[in-house]
């Protein structure tokens, strides 16, 4: 391979202030009053919905759709809200299509389901934007205190869940910002107007919660302290490492973690101040794979190539996630496996990958090699949990917690939840029912 070194690499400012308003823009446009009205009168309010059963939260779907369509909107938003305290980030973030959508019996008629998570934002966001008095209010104080240690999706709505119930919570997190993947892990594209800090005011408006932040486990506390000082503790930390590629990573400008460069931009002040290579390889298949590989192509990169060892069914990443890669000029090439970072100079100028295949139900890599170039290369196969701060006073499997269904540890006085704990599906809605159902639990445990 012959790469032009002296060609410009890795910049800011590759567009105008005009097409980073036009890439970065909401990615799906809310509906308006008459289309919401619309897509409301195709539902058919089944009595036993299996929407709902697919909604990891359980939210009652044929209930919110049918007020939307008597125009309460109020009405559907407490609906929603109910069963998840974060339903308007997870209007805009659920694989939809292969949870409530695809249960919808309208797929068997019609082959296109009562689009759901847009009925939901729709009502989450007019809620928002003229709250007027609390949905929810705060019962009387049960003079207990918990600690809820991380402010992604899992504490907030075990936190929301426990202050509603009248407990007091101190929600501890390493970050500057509540939010979690939320605030620093989703494109940009898919939260604008700084929803998930909107969002997280109005969690913290029930009352009863204090946040702590830039105070993480094993560092600025100790679990075993906290047990001392608090009644109950609920641990919603998420994944704080990120998984190796497998090969030698060299000491050079350009190798990146893929979630590291989300939250940069999602943390930009201006999108034309974040740098970018001319040409980008993204390794993974999951969701981080796709935000990173069409971000860097909303900021100006001529070339992004996501590669994953296996195919397309085996991604992580959704068919519509996907196509919606493929349709913003990312190119994806299944069965391969990085073989070697390339780097010249101090900068990497490329990937060699060796191609893959199935044999006896195991992944070989073959003889066969190609090389990709690239000035930045964004590492997206998987975060790993960071277990040392947990000792061993809760069980762990696979270096994540061991809960049962009503998120209690090994620990009596330890709950978790969220991708911290083992068999999850990383899913933002699952991680909010198991806030909930945690702290239902607690409350019970507490109060027994």
């Amino acid at each position: 391979m012959t790469i032009d070194v002296s060609t410009p690499g890795i910049q800011p400012g590759r567009l105008s202030a005009a097409q980073y308003e036009r890439n970065f823009c909401d990615a799906h446009p809310p509906l308006t009053v008459f289309q919401a009205k619309n897509e409301a009168d195709r539902c058919y309010y089944c009595f036993d919905a299996p929407c709902q059963t697919a909604c990891p939260t359980g939210i009652d779907v044929p209930s919110f759709i049918q007020r939307i369509a008597d125009g309460n909107v109020r009405g559907a938003a407490h609906t929603i809200l109910e069963s998840n305290p974060l339903g308007g980030m997870c209007a805009r973030v659920c694989p939809t299509e292969v949870l409530c959508e695809q249960a919808c019996v309208r797929n068997t008629s019609e082959d296109k389901p009562v689009e759901i998570g847009a009925l939901q934002r729709f009502a989450t966001d007019s809620y928002f934007q003229k709250p007027g008095a609390p949905l929810f209010t705060r019962a009387a104080s049960t003079g207990k205190k918990i600690a809820v240690v991380g402010a992604g999706p899992a504490g907030l709505a075990c936190a929301h869940g426990l202050a509603r119930r009248g407990h007091d919570v101190v929600l501890f997190d390493a970050q500057p910002k509540a939010g979690g993947l939320n605030e620093y892990g989703l494109a940009t594209y898919k939260t604008t107007d700084d929803f998930a800090q909107k969002e997280v005011a109005w969690l913290l408006s029930i009352g009863g919660i204090s946040v702590r932040h830039g105070k993480r486990l094993g560092r600025d506390m100790e679990l075993t302290q906290l047990l001392k000082d608090y009644d109950a503790v609920f641990l919603g930390m998420g994944l704080a490492g990120v998984n190796s590629i497998g090969i030698a990573e060299p000491q050079a400008s350009g190798l990146r973690n893929a979630v590291e460069f989300i939250a940069e931009l999602r943390q930009a002040r201006d999108y034309a101040e974040v740098p970018v290579g001319r040409h980008v390889v993204v390794i993974g298949g999951g969701m981080t794979a796709v935000d990173a590989a069409v971000q860097s192509k909303k900021l100006g990169a001529e070339s992004v190539t996501m590669v994953y060892r296996r195919g397309a069914s085996d991604m992580g990443a959704s068919g519509h996630e996907q196509a919606w890669a493929l349709e913003n000029g990312v190119h994806i090439r299944h069965w391969a496996t990085p073989v070697e970072v390339l780097a010249e100079a101090g900068a990497v100028r490329g990937v060699r990958f060796a191609g893959t295949r199935m044999e006896a139900d195991k992944l070989v890599a073959g003889s066969e090699e190609f090389t990709v170039e690239a000035d930045m290369v964004l590492k997206a196969i998987g975060q790993s949990p960071d277990a040392q701060a947990l000792g061993t006073l809760v069980e762990l499997r696979q270096g994540r917690i061991v809960a049962d269904a009503q998120q209690r540890t090994t620990h009596a006085k330890v709950w978790a939840g969220g991708d911290c704990c083992h068999g999850g599906r990383d899913l933002t809605v699952e991680a909010v029912e198991h806030g909930k159902v945690a702290a239902q639990s607690i409350h019970q445990a507490l109060c027994a």
